[in-house]
């Protein structure tokens, strides 16, 4: 992101890796796949090590999401989808990723589904999307309609574990009139 020019992107739409290798949970820990046996995740990251110590993992993730702010416009804004997780027995709410950044919202993905290998808690159903956004950033016409819990089902045919459903894109896509559209992650390829 450090080649692109200040506020020449319109709209970030992204979900980073979430450190998984790291769980203390029964997900993937040990670069198997934990319980993904024949996840995409394995090939698409072997770029990145996705087991980070926790401070290093935040620290990354907020140098991402200075440089998407100063690519934004002044009506720019960035839609960053970071699952909740447990750590050590403790909910981790991603306040230390996102304190300081002018959240705006935060939209509720109920997925419908999910796998829960943990009898500690209740099947996680849910992840946040924050909208943050620049003082300017509007929604275009009646987008605003659609409140801020979406009901998308998990996409099923696609070898990632965490790919974003293409109905979920097009909503955010459709609620601006943004035209030059960054994913930094690219997870998938749905954006």
């Amino acid at each position: 992101m450090k080649q692109i020019p200040d506020g020449s992107v319109h709209l970030v739409i992204t979900s980073p890796p979430y450190n998984l290798k790291n769980s203390t949970g029964n997900g993937m820990k040990d670069g198997r796949g934990g319980k993904w046996a024949n996840a995409a995740l394995q090939n698409g990251y072997s770029h990145h090590n996705d087991c980070m110590p926790h401070d290093e993992y935040v620290k990354w993730q907020r140098d991402c999401l200075t440089e998407m702010m100063r690519i934004i416009p002044e009506d720019g804004a960035i839609f960053y989808n970071h699952k909740w997780r447990v750590q050590g027995g403790l909910l981790q709410d991603r306040q230390d990723i996102v304190s300081g950044f002018p959240v705006r919202q935060i939209i509720i993905w109920r997925r419908k589904g999910g796998l829960n290998f943990n009898a500690g808690y209740f099947l996680p159903t849910y992840e946040v999307i924050y909208l943050i956004a620049k003082p300017e950033f509007k929604l275009v016409t009646k987008a605003n309609a659609h409140g801020d819990v979406w009901e998308f089902t998990q996409e099923m045919n696609n070898e990632h574990p965490a790919a974003f459903p293409v109905d979920l894109i097009d909503r955010i896509v459709s609620a601006t009139e943004s035209k030059i559209i960054l994913d930094p992650f690219m997870g998938s390829g749905t954006t």
